[in-house]
């Protein structure tokens, strides 16, 4: 590998997304709220805990996941000498991206109303935060 190609390896690894240019576009994504159904549906099929107990695993699975992001982002700013750089900025939306799926399922997993509650809280959030100029 030559210089140049290992300076643009090692800018890919540690250049957050926003700064990069654009990449072509994803194929089509399925829709959030069946793939969250579909989800919560194979795991409260497969659980191995069930009643309260359950619950919590199923809750802390989130905590899990946080790690996950806070582990890509030493690995992508290289924070630990001993080890440089290990993930890419890619790797930290992937794991954001975990952290919100489990979120959602966790979420399924309190309510069958998930899509409406979401929405409902968002709707909150959104005009706590921008008034009522929000879209």
């Amino acid at each position: 590998m030559t210089e140049q190609e290992e300076e643009q390896e090692q800018e890919q690894r540690t250049t957050p997304p926003a700064n990069r240019p654009a990449t072509p576009e994803a194929p089509e994504a399925p829709d959030l709220w069946t793939s969250i159904e579909d989800l919560w549906t194979w795991l409260d099929a497969n659980r191995r805990h069930g009643g309260e107990t359950g619950l919590v695993l199923r809750m802390l699975k989130l905590t899990e996941e946080v790690g996950e992001v806070a582990q890509a982002v030493i690995g992508a700013t290289g924070q630990n000498p001993r080890k440089g750089v290990t993930h890419t900025w890619e790797d930290v939306q992937g794991e954001l991206c975990d952290v919100v799926i489990t979120a959602l399922v966790a979420l399924r997993t309190l309510t069958p109303d998930v899509r409406e509650t979401f929405e409902r809280h968002l709707a909150r959030v959104t005009e706590r935060s921008l008034g009522t100029a929000a879209p």
